[in-house]
């Protein structure tokens, strides 16, 4: 009964299901730990910030290039603050506000963008206070550069002159006339006036979207396992089924189609019908036409 399993057909179908659940399987785990990655990136980016809080705070030289080991963790730094920009549309403690970042000349020449504070309301240059001067050392909390559209991040362009959408230096390299460290720090005291800015976690390594869409594929993959081995069982019966009704002779037999009395024949079928008819009632009046003379 099972002779069907040997054709070429169900060798390519049987070949197919080999290889794609394994697959499936494979692309769901793998999934399953991208997801895994994720959620521990969350908890040790988490565990660092709250560290950092009292740690030293140590030289930026020491903490440069960002990474996710460094991002959060507390840095100092000495110079000179130069021009400063807002930062619109940033939120704190549920109110909509804006940053007031200032870059730091440090030993060099490089600046160092400053986040000295956080301010309600609409971006407003009058508002913000001015950074002090003269030589100022800070202290605060190193982040990486934003990227625009992301973790909140607008991405919106045409801002008025003095504002920046981003902290990065490649927003920063066309609004200020210096030379850009890829980083930026959050104050952890702000100045006068204004609130500090918490640090904020790396990125890609917060429970955001993206990991919950990873979790999301995850159980795709195995539901397509699942569906592979189900249409196979599925084709297995229905061929087991047929070829038991065959060997019963259950099938149904082929038969010759038949014209049915009420179907009317084709109008040749006719034509060819009532051609002999006429030529008999030819004949029939020729025979009995009368002669011409007596």
């Amino acid at each position: 009964m099972y002779r069907f399993l040997l054709t070429p057909r169900w060798w390519g179908i049987n070949v197919f299901v080999l290889l794609a659940i394994p697959f499936c399987v494979f692309m769901g785990s793998w999934q399953l730990g991208r997801f895994e990655d994720r959620v521990q990136d969350h908890r040790t980016a988490d565990a660092a910030v709250s560290s950092a809080r009292t740690e030293a705070a140590r030289p930026l030289a020491s903490m440069l290039p960002v990474t996710t080991e460094t991002s959060g963790r507390r840095t100092t730094a000495t110079g000179r603050y130069g021009k400063q920009l807002l930062v619109p549309g940033r939120e704190l403690d549920g109110r909509s506000g804006y940053y007031a970042l200032a870059m730091l000349r440090v030993d060099g020449g490089r600046a160092l963008p400053v986040v000295r504070g956080w301010l309600p309301g609409t971006a407003d240059a009058a508002k913000a206070p001015a950074p002090p001067t003269g030589e100022v050392t800070v202290t605060g909390s190193l982040q990486a550069s934003e990227s625009p559209g992301s973790n909140g991040v607008s991405a919106v362009g045409g801002l008025p002159a003095g504002q920046t959408a981003a902290i990065s230096s490649a927003s920063l390299v066309n609004l200020v006339p210096y030379t850009l460290y890829d980083a930026w720090i959050t104050l952890d005291k702000a100045d006068a006036g204004m609130k500090a800015v918490p640090p904020s976690a790396p990125a890609n390594t917060g429970l955001d979207l993206k990991a919950f869409q990873n979790l999301g594929y995850t159980g795709e993959w195995f539901v397509f396992a699942g569906f592979v081995v189900f249409m196979w069982f599925r084709l297995l019966r229905r061929e087991t089924e047929f070829a038991r009704d065959a060997e019963l002779g259950l099938l149904p037999e082929t038969r010759e189609p038949s014209v049915s009395p009420e179907t009317p024949a084709a109008p040749e079928t006719m034509a060819a019908a009532a051609a002999p008819k006429k030529e008999s009632e030819d004949v029939a009046a020729t025979a009995v036409e009368p002669s011409g003379t007596a």
